[in-house]
């Protein structure tokens, strides 16, 4: 089991992630939505559609918090390549950390 420290350590990592994105979703208004999708991904639970993953983030406000992932999900408005770029520059010298990356597999097998 994971102690509380740990916990909150991998909170603080995963904020500080998000907020490294957040400057590519081209608008303020994105990135609470954008922390709530990540967020819901993250959870436990088969269904990663936007509507199971309201009910876990909050489940006392489900239809607010559906229609915003609805939104942020369905107008993705800003620029794809800039945040891929983003992620990149955040990620891949991390993985190099450990070894060179020699191959990437991408599963896009996921439903």
């Amino acid at each position: 089991m994971r102690n509380e420290q740990s916990v909150d350590a991998d909170t603080k990592r995963l904020d500080r992630y998000i907020d490294a994105i957040s400057g590519e979703l081209g608008h303020v208004d994105r990135i609470a939505p954008f922390r709530s999708y990540t967020t819901g991904l993250l959870l436990p639970g088969e269904r990663k559609s936007v509507e199971p993953m309201a009910a876990l983030i909050d489940p006392t406000n489900v239809r607010k918090s559906h229609q915003s992932l609805h939104h942020f999900v369905s107008t993705s408005a800003w620029d794809d390549q800039a945040v891929l770029k983003r992620v990149g520059e955040l990620t891949i010298p991390v993985l190099q950390k450990r070894e060179p990356v020699r191959a990437w597999i991408v599963d896009d097998s996921a439903s």
